[in-house]
């Protein structure tokens, strides 16, 4: 087995709200290793997205412990995990979350910015990832020059560039149609043939069954934890 990326035990999230408390997560164990395929399902309230959030380092735990990459990161202040979401998880989001006057290119680029790395450099890289994406015909395109099957690709490329440990895609195909969805799971299919652990947070049935490992939510407990024999799968 490869080494373990992810290991959350006992974790928490309680909120208050008025006079209640709310546990979105209360007492959540999983263990996510190298070059993973998972989805993580759930219906509304199940805590899917307390749970993307401090998977992805947005959030941190009322309770318990996250280890990610070896680094306990439950206890960390919001700078140190700023540092740790640019270096290790690239995400990719429903509303694609791209910078409007910027071209693909500069979208691209950005998080290396953060890194310290020079323009020449960030440009060559960008530039590389975006043809990696089937996008180098639209580096010098902005994001309202693109459809929406072409930004979802911009947003995988900028997930894609500081080569992070995960890659964390919170309804990836949401805001796509039926085509677009498929090609956007091919892509996925792709960066987890080249090595990437992936992490799907869906409530697609459809877009779980790309996974090698579906992680069903209910009320802040996992309801069902299973590996998937049948994946859909593209040559």
């Amino acid at each position: 087995m490869s080494k373990e990326i992810i290991k959350i035990s006992g974790i928490t999230k309680f909120y208050k709200v008025g006079n209640q408390v709310v546990k979105a997560l209360n007492g959540v164990d999983i263990t996510i290793h190298q070059n993973e395929y998972v989805a993580i399902m759930g219906p509304s309230g199940s805590g899917k997205s307390t749970m993307m959030n401090i998977l992805g380092c947005l959030d941190s735990p009322t309770g318990g412990s996250y280890i990610l990459n070896g680094t306990d990161v439950s206890k960390m202040e919001d700078s140190e995990l700023a540092e740790v979401r640019n270096k290790e998880i690239g995400f990719i989001f429903q509303s694609f979350n791209l910078l409007p006057r910027y071209s693909a290119l500069d979208n691209v680029a950005l998080p290396l910015i953060y890194s310290g790395i020079g323009k020449d450099e960030r440009d060559r890289r960008a530039l590389e990832t975006l043809e990696s994406v089937d996008l180098s015909d639209r580096v010098h395109h902005k994001p309202n020059e693109l459809s929406g099957g072409q930004r979802q690709r911009v947003a995988v490329a900028r997930a894609l560039i500081n080569k992070p440990s995960i890659i964390l895609a919170d309804e990836p195909t949401g805001n796509l149609d039926s085509k677009t969805s498929i090609d956007i799971m091919k892509l996925f299919s792709k960066i987890h043939n080249n090595g990437n652990t992936v992490i799907v947070v869906t409530h697609e049935e459809d877009i779980a069954k790309h996974a090698r490992r579906i992680i069903r939510l209910r009320d802040g407990l996992i309801e069902s934890d299973s590996y998937n024999d049948n994946p859909v799968t593209y040559n």
